[in-house]
């Protein structure tokens, strides 16, 4: 089956013309540097519960937005009237922004290089576009879901949902660089709910959203994707023990995590703790900053000498995953955490220009690595999280192997709720299911359970990574970062990890303090 390519109707649209136009203008009103964005973004939300479809959505966010430097500070404006008359005015208005701005800005905005880009395609990789299925048809495959859900004898209720973006994105800039790109992302869900005697729970699909097609849901040229019917049958006998699971005792345990949860852990204490605008005290929304400041790079021990961290906007499949970012850089792969110190941080081009020594010898005036984006032609680009994976070792033991290691331990699969603090370091995660570990063997499920850490202390005890047959790529829709906010979709590749003496919490003991 051939991958398609960029939607013939969003090229259509007049995004070149404007551009040209936008840019044009910009030049002569004297602007040092200006880039033109034409966006054209498709969701489509379905919704079932109990064999019924509940909701489903389309929306389409389509514009345009100018973005300058003028006089040493930025200019930003943004249109939705496609022609080329609003377009000149777009430019005028980001101009007259910067001009405003100007006389707030101390230190001249700088923009590390990157070489010219004239005229280059990218699109992710997908074999199905979800748009092009019939809505009955995916709704069908939903509630067919959350009946198969409830023949479970512990399941009284079930839901599913499918999440779909469509993602066409033109740039162009002064310099030259223009590139047109599409990105094809989606995310299916289901989750099964039970009562038992005195508790109330639930249990989800461990399936992480992924940049593919629709065929994620149907299997493509290569076969199956996910085995959803093995996951379908397995959920229910899940939560039924879950239910009946006696509750944890609180203490000290090895930990061996599964990918599925891991990757949140990533996300919170890994992916923002190196976004160099939070290290460098210049975002705090959302997030906070970061303990991982500039002056401890190449000396800070993040983890232990088998914590091997990449920040990656290349990897296939992945939800960052991108040609070219949203300042025209071609994007990368680079080392954050090597042998557990921290070696790197995610940029974009103005923070590149401050920090150049980030970008080696190859790049003595600095580069960008490519983690630049605006999740709507109405909003700015700023700096946003690559795909930030933790690598597995290239011989490393299987999951079952690691269970082997632990005499007294837990096994945590699928993620559920977190909390981390401003500055990326006390942590506390909870999970899908805990499994309990008695002398490498798993001997059933415990309840109440969430792991407490600091970030240093945590990736300190990280004793062995599995090898790559246990790594997968997991991840979420919805980072959200800014003011005004922006939410961006983000991949974390990992492997089943063993971690030991993590102190564990019983939630419903912790609620009565």
């Amino acid at each position: 089956m051939s991958q398609p390519g960029l939607d013939p109707t969003f090229l259509a649209l007049p995004h070149r013309q404007l551009g040209d136009v936008a840019l044009s203008r910009a030049r002569e009103l004297g602007a040092s540097h200006a880039e033109f964005r034409f966006e054209r973004v498709r969701y489509q939300n379905l919704g079932v519960r109990d064999g019924a479809l509940q909701g489903a959505s389309d929306a389409e966010d389509l514009g345009f937005a100018v973005r300058v430097v003028h006089r040493g500070a930025w200019g930003f404006a943004s249109g939705v009237v496609l022609t080329p008359a609003e377009a000149v005015r777009v430019a005028e208005t980001a101009i007259q922004v910067a001009q405003v701005a100007a006389a707030m800005t101390p230190v001249p905005v700088e923009l590390a290089p990157e070489p010219v880009y004239d005229d280059v395609t990218w699109v992710s990789a997908f074999e199905i576009d979800p748009f092009s299925v019939p809505v009955a048809e995916k709704a069908a495959l939903l509630i067919d879901w959350t009946r198969r859900l409830r023949a479970g004898a512990a399941v009284d209720h079930a839901s599913a949902h499918l999440q779909q973006v469509d993602e066409h994105k033109y740039y162009a800039d002064l310099a030259g660089t223009r590139t047109t790109q599409r990105r094809v992302r989606l995310q299916p869900s289901f989750e099964a709910m039970g009562a038992g005697a005195d508790t109330f729970d639930s249990m989800a699909s461990i399936a992480p959203p992924v940049g593919r097609g629709y065929e994620y849901l149907v299997g493509g040229s290569a076969g199956p994707l996910w085995d959803w019917d093995a996951e379908l049958a397995e959920v229910p006998e899940l939560l039924a023990e879950k239910l009946k699971a006696p509750s944890v005792e609180a203490g000290t345990y090895d930990l061996v995590i599964h990918p599925s949860n891991l990757w949140l852990t990533i996300h919170e204490s890994i992916g923002h703790a190196t976004e160099l605008d939070r290290a460098l005290g210049y975002e705090a929304n959302y997030a906070g900053t970061s303990f991982a400041t500039y002056d401890q790079l190449g000396t800070l021990q993040y983890g232990s000498p088998v914590m091997n961290v990449t920040g990656d906007r290349t990897v296939e499949h992945g939800l960052a995953t991108t040609g070219y970012d949203d300042e025209g850089v071609a994007t990368q792969r680079w080392d954050i955490v090597r042998d557990g110190v921290l070696v790197g941080y995610q940029l974009d081009r103005p923070m590149a220009a401050m920090k150049p020594e980030l970008a080696g010898p190859e790049h003595p005036q600095g580069r960008s690595n490519g983690c630049a984006y605006a999740d709507s032609p109405g909003h700015i680009p700023i700096q946003r999280m690559a795909n930030v994976s933790l690598q597995p070792a290239p011989d490393g033991p299987s999951t079952q192997e690691l269970i082997s290691r632990v005499e007294r331990g837990l096994y945590v699969v699928g993620d559920k709720s977190w909390s981390i603090d401003m500055q990326r370091y006390n942590f506390q995660f909870t999970g899908q299911r805990f499994h309990a570990i008695r002398d490498g063997e798993i001997v059933g499920q415990v309840r109440d359970a969430a792991y407490q850490s600091t970030t240093t202390d945590f990736w300190g005890s990280m004793e062995a990574v599995g090898g790559p047959d246990t790594w997968v790529l997991g991840g979420a829709f919805n980072c959200g970062k800014a003011q005004p906010g922006q939410v961006a979709a983000v991949s974390h590749g990992c492997p089943t990890a063993l971690f030991r003496d993590v102190r564990i919490l019983n939630t419903t003991d912790e609620a009565g303090n």
